[in-house]
């Protein structure tokens, strides 16, 4: 494995666009994250229980999405270390049918950048199915 650069605050504009991505969400990894995040809770996993509480089908984990979607943001800068914040807002749920699973589309964008701190603020744009999945979800990195 090569060892990945690290991005510095000269390689960086306001409005530069990250790679965008598409990341697949089976019920497989539902399982994994269930054992490794310790949710468990019966709505990732079991379609009955996800109806009748009103869900369409099994969904995602908040969590799990959340965290793949910052990998673009990890991977554009180079090191998972340089991003000191990160937040969003659940807007809607990630539904992983058993055919097929989900696709999270992942576009981001630098929005700010600080010359003095030699931080940007990257937002990124998360849908799946066309649906916006994730709200004012922005990362701030620290760059060199």
């Amino acid at each position: 494995m090569s060892e990945q650069t690290v991005r510095q605050f000269s390689q960086v504009s306001e409005g530069e666009t990250l790679p965008e991505r598409s990341i697949p969400v089976t019920r497989a990894h539902l399982v994994h994250y269930a054992g490794a995040s310790g949710d468990r809770n019966v709505i990732h996993w079991d379609e009955r229980t996800a109806q009748a509480v009103g869900l369409p089908d099994v969904i995602a984990h908040g969590m799990l999405t959340m965290g793949a979607a910052v990998q673009v943001v990890t991977d554009w800068v180079g090191d998972a270390g340089r991003v000191i914040d990160y937040g969003t807002r659940f807007t809607k749920p990630v539904v992983v049918p058993h055919d097929g699973g989900a696709v999270l589309d992942v576009a981001g964008k630098v929005t700010t950048i600080d010359p003095e701190s030699k931080q940007a603020t990257v937002e990124l744009t998360v849908t799946c199915g066309g649906d916006k999945v994730l709200g004012r979800c922005r990362a701030v990195v620290q760059l060199d």
